[in-house]
């Protein structure tokens, strides 16, 4: 069974893709920017900030899905500058506290709208 997650506390999809998709007990979260989903504009350059909300806009998907980021079984972090990795990585750690979920953090040379950081997750309900 096939469920598509929609919530009005993350953004709005900029492509032709949902926010997230929930298969059986996994749910499969697609990369979230660093918008405000109220004005769809970015946050705001700085990188702490920006990381903030990415996890923001996750955690709004996890409780539309009726989850918590305990529920989180891996991330793939996408940076536009591997100097940023530890302030990112400051930020990371505030919401992934008990729960430490598999990661990929990956340099990339360019990200939707110019942004600095997307995250995705991949979540499972026991």
């Amino acid at each position: 069974m096939r469920e598509v997650i929609n919530t009005s506390k993350a953004p709005a999809a900029i492509g032709p893709y949902s926010q997230a998709v929930k298969v059986g007990n996994m749910l499969f979260i697609s990369g979230q920017i660093p918008f405000v989903p109220e004005t769809m504009e970015l946050v705001s350059e700085d990188i702490k900030e920006q990381t903030k909300q990415c996890l923001e806009n996750l955690k709004g998907i996890l409780e539309e899905a009726g989850m918590t980021f305990n529920n989180v079984v891996k991330t793939s972090v996408f940076i536009k500058d591997m100097n940023e990795f530890a302030q990112i990585n400051e930020v990371y750690a505030t919401y992934f506290t008990d729960n430490k979920p598999a990661r990929a953090c990956v340099e990339v040379a360019r990200l939707p709208k110019d942004v600095r950081v997307e995250i995705e997750a991949i979540a499972v309900v026991e």
